[in-house]
């Protein structure tokens, strides 16, 4: 499937929102008390907004963009109004159901995964088919990453244009064992 058929299948603000940088304060209210950029108009398609910008706004149609462990998300109950969210997992985060933004790849699917996301092998619960918004686009446009057999036996990651994957054998490492100190070999002598 090639571009000009993606854009009869998404609407026109969908990939600008996936490339859009939240949580930045605003340029043009640097000065203002609330000025971090966490909304976006599906209309003008212009960047993030903050709540000051939102006056030139008024008739548009607006969502907010939310945070969670550093990565951006939407409310379902926003994002369903304008967009099938068919087959990407949802979350319940402060008690809303939200989707991810963008792809969130793991290096390697867990023990016992039995259902992982088409294009970045993320583990998903057994009834979606993407972790993210990006993700089910990606798919759309066959920019899927594809599993990478290594020496070790199986990370994840790379695709099919041309990015480095992603191997669990180069990637940081948490320390090993921990190692008691040093005396607690040594024998106390009582005079």
């Amino acid at each position: 499937m090639g571009g000009h058929e993606d854009e009869k299948r998404w609407p026109p603000w969908l990939n600008p929102l996936l490339e859009t940088t939240f949580f930045k304060q605003c340029k043009l209210h640097a000065d203002y008390h609330k000025s971090e950029c966490n909304m976006y108009c599906l209309d003008c398609m212009n960047g993030a907004l903050c709540s000051l910008c939102l006056s030139h706004h008024r008739d548009h149609r607006v969502i907010q963009i939310r945070r969670s462990s550093y990565h951006d998300v939407i409310r379902v109950s926003e994002l369903q109004k304008v967009l099938d969210i068919t087959g990407v997992q949802t979350y319940i985060i402060n008690s809303a159901r939200v989707v991810f933004i963008n792809e969130r790849p793991q290096p390697r699917p867990g023990k016992g995964v039995t259902n992982t996301c088409e294009v970045c092998f993320r583990s998903l619960l057994d009834s979606f088919r993407f972790c993210s918004l990006g993700c089910k686009i990606a798919e759309s446009s066959e920019k899927k990453r594809k599993p990478i057999q290594s020496d070790s036996g199986g990370s994840y990651g790379g695709s099919s244009d041309g990015i480095a994957g992603f191997s669990h054998r180069t990637a940081k490492r948490r320390k090993g064992v921990p190692h008691r100190a040093p005396l607690g070999g040594l024998l106390w002598e009582c005079y």
